[in-house]
Parts: structure tokens; C-alpha cells; sequence
């Protein structure tokens, strides 16, 4: 395996995963790809049901996979900001740095429901982020929501709530 490698973010919405992804881009030198980013700019006010969501983030990881094991095998870093949030996720994206043939390491952003929550609220407020979750969206998605578990296959990282606001 080379040096390059492949981070990856698990995290209920609001956790902290995009703060994480942009500190984990100027640590490493790396480049980060961002599902919400091109979810927002291909889709535009497409999305407005998880099942609209479900079927824009399919195709656009059947584009971005493909070339995110590009970049990694030839050398690039790659910062994937998409949700490792359940195990199908999760196996996705192990398979991209096992194809690529490099490292990876799964972020888990361990943050309590209230936490999240008003970290949503402010980050919705302010217009800072590409979709703004309502609390029942939240509360949904977070149903669904699967922390990572060591038999997955996974270098796991975890993140408690220092440092993330």
C-alpha cells in the first residue's frame, strides 16, 4: 500500500464532519470531494424527499468513484466528504481505497442527538451549509443512522465532541 490515502466521515447530520473534513484538507495536503457540494450544484431544488436524495447521491457515486480511485492511485489524497452512515455506505467506500490499493481511515464524529440538533439549528440560521435539514428530516435520517463497528473491516478514528463546533 502507498502512503496515499483515503479519509472518510461518519457522523449524524450536524456533527461536525464537514468542520472535520476542511481541518483534515490542510493537514494532509489533500483534496476534498463533497457530496452536499455537488448534490447542490447538479441537483439544484431537485431535492426534496430522502428518496430524492437517495437517488441523486446513486448517481453521483457512480460518477465520483470511479474517479476518486483515479486520484488516489495516482497519488492524490482524497478527502471524501459523503456520509459513511450505515454499513452499505460504509462498505462503498472501504471498497474504493481497497480498490485503489491504499490506506483508509473512517473519522466517527460521536455526537449526542441534542448536540446535533443545535448545531443544525445554527448552521441553519446562518446559511453556511449547501442543504439546511429540517428537525423532522433529522429525525428520520437519524433512524437510519449505524455507527461503525470493528467488524466492518475499518480503521476507525473516533471523535468525541471537543474541537468540532
Amino acid at each position: 500500500m502507498s502512503s496515499t490515502h483515503l479519509h472518510l466521515l461518519c457522523g449524524k447530520i450536524a456533527s461536525g464532519k464537514s468542520t472535520l473534513a476542511k481541518h483534515l484538507v490542510a493537514e494532509h495536503s489533500a483534496l476534498l470531494i463533497s457530496e452536499d457540494h455537488w448534490l447542490s450544484r447538479l441537483y439544484p431544488d431537485e431535492i426534496r424527499s430522502v428518496t430524492d436524495y437517495l437517488d441523486r447521491a446513486r448517481r453521483i457515486r457512480a460518477v465520483l468513484g470511479p474517479l476518486v480511485i483515479d486520484l488516489l492511485r495516482t497519488g492524490v489524497t482524497v478527502i471524501l466528504d459523503f456520509p459513511a452512515n450505515t454499513v452499505a455506505d460504509r462498505s462503498w467506500l472501504l471498497s474504493l481505497a481497497r480498490t485503489a490499493g491504499v490506506h483508509h481511515t473512517l473519522h466517527y464524529l460521536e455526537q449526542d442527538d441534542a448536540t446535533c440538533r443545535t448545531r443544525l439549528h445554527a448552521r441553519n440560521a446562518h446559511g453556511e451549509h449547501d442543504f439546511a435539514a429540517t428537525d423532522a428530516e433529522f429525525e428520520l435520517i437519524t433512524r437510519h443512522f449505524q455507527a461503525p463497528a470493528v467488524g466492518e473491516g475499518l480503521d476507525i478514528v473516533v471523535h468525541g465532541q471537543e474541537g468540532l463546533a
